[in-house]
């Protein structure tokens, strides 16, 4: 696809094409794993038991609302750490990285506390039903130790993204998920002597994972010339950057905290409509996943380059950027959509779950298969385009109002008010995306999101 367009475009459209060709590649891989890792899990507890399946989908939102952490505290360090590259300031990179340590490290420790001393609360906030309660709360009590080790690897991970190395932080993702994979069929079946642990094994082999790249991410370090995981980096005292990271990194943060928790909210309406339903949202969440690897691969890749230019202070050129970037969506979303329209008779086949699980998978799939685009399109242009233009309070904004004062109150109306049947509940949640689109394209066309953020002699402003 990329090569395609280079060759048909303008020598400037070409370098771009080539470049956010480089990006992109390595970050697909990486998000390709992931899911890999995600479909894993479930293929493996398909083996178990629907009920193993159903707790490890609910206990794991708690991971998604904390991956939507760090991705917030991480593509918000990346707003800063990719103008300050293409600027050439690296110290100031190193004081953002410090800056994302302290807010991510304070919260692994909140919610590994709340996993290890009150897991059953916090399963009995997504269902009722006492089996799914029990097993569901052994994995987030065995997961609190990944929580401390995942909060300090992606904020580095994402700072090596910025300053455009991208190859490295795939390698150590690609490390740490092909030892989950290898370590969940262990400790789910027993392999090779283990202990048969089930779904607590899936929580097993992804701490021990988590611990691998951790071990990866210092050997990295050890190297780096430039960025290091290096906990002085936490003592890094400057005021504008502190003050900066707050008013652009925080609100990009709690855009995605809002973002993923409302997300979790569908869970928890599914969850009280019975396990088939549950089950049946766990094999869609993989499928749409896999749809939506190109298009988010794009739109983080999409927000580094344009970071960097944004930096060097070639606006127009952000401009005429940003506009190939909604081209490229535009065509991954489709794709996704065809992934998943593809997948559907496949997941059909080999899920083992029971008749009105798999009646409803079915169109849940087929939901999914438009849905992409709308995810994909707000994806770029929230967490990509305006980002890079240090533009965190719309996105901010516009997924608190079309999360929480429309799909997730229309969510529980529909559920438990009208009573409606499950497909139609799901069916109205799967409209979130498309109401935030005249208001997202609108700022997109207004411009008010490109700015250079960047500082001249910041610690020597500030005696730093």
């Amino acid at each position: 696809m990329f090569r395609k367009m280079w060759l048909a475009g303008s020598e400037e459209s070409q370098r771009f094409y080539q470049k956010i060709g480089k990006l992109v590649v390595p970050i697909v891989v990486q998000n390709l794993l992931s899911a890999a890792v995600n479909s894993a899990d479930v293929v493996m507890l398909n083996y178990v038991g629907q009920s193993s399946i159903s707790a490890v989908s609910l206990a794991a939102q708690y991971s998604s609302i904390l991956f939507m952490v760090y991705y917030g505290l991480g593509t918000g360090a990346t707003m800063l750490c990719a103008q300050y590259f293409g600027k050439g300031d690296m110290r100031a990179i190193q004081a953002v990285e410090g800056i994302a340590l302290r807010f991510s490290i304070l919260i692994s420790a909140l919610f590994a506390g709340c996993a290890l001393a009150a897991p059953g609360w916090m399963m009995r906030i997504f269902t009722d039903d006492a089996e799914l309660i029990e097993v569901g709360s052994s994995y987030l009590r065995c997961l609190s130790v990944c929580y401390l080790i995942w909060g300090v690897t992606e904020v580095y991970l994402a700072v090596l993204r910025s300053i455009g190395r991208v190859l490295v932080s795939t390698v150590l993702n690609v490390l740490a998920f092909a030892f989950n994979i290898l370590l969940n069929a262990v400790f789910i079946f027993g392999l090779f002597g283990a202990p048969k642990w089930g779904a607590m094994g899936v929580a097993i082999a992804t701490s021990l994972s988590r611990l691998i790249e951790l071990a990866g991410c210092l050997l990295v370090s050890r190297t780096s010339h430039d960025v290091k995981l290096d906990l002085r980096y936490l003592f890094l005292r400057n005021k504008l950057l502190f003050g900066d990271f707050v008013r652009l990194s925080l609100p990009a943060m709690g855009n995605d905290v809002i973002w993923g928790t409302a997300f979790s909210m569908y869970s928890v309406i599914l969850g009280h409509l019975g396990s088939d339903a549950v089950a049946a949202n766990s094999f869609v969440t993989v499928v749409r996943n896999f749809g939506t690897i190109l298009c988010f691969g794009i739109a983080s890749a999409g927000g580094i380059l344009l970071g960097n230019v944004i930096g060097e202070d070639r606006l127009e050129e952000a401009r005429r950027d940003a506009k190939r970037l909604m081209k490229l969506t535009v065509i991954s979303g489709a794709i996704g959509g065809l992934i998943v329209l593809a997948a559907t008779p496949l997941v059909l086949h080999y899920a083992d779950v029971t008749d009105q699980a798999r009646h409803y998978l079915k169109y849940m799939l087929l939901i999914n298969t438009y849905y992409v685009m709308g995810a994909a399109v707000n994806t770029m242009l929230i967490a990509g385009t305006f980002r890079a233009g240090g533009d965190s309070r719309f996105g901010f904004i516009c997924d608190t109002v079309s999360m929480w004062c429309y799909a997730v109150p229309l969510g529980f109306f529909s559920a438990f008010v009208l009573k409606l049947p499950v497909l139609w509940v799901y069916f109205l949640m799967c409209t979130d995306e498309f109401i935030k689109w005249p208001w997202v394209l609108k700022h997109y066309r207004s411009g008010k999101w490109l700015k250079n953020i960047t500082r001249e002699n910041l610690f020597k402003e500030v005696g730093a």
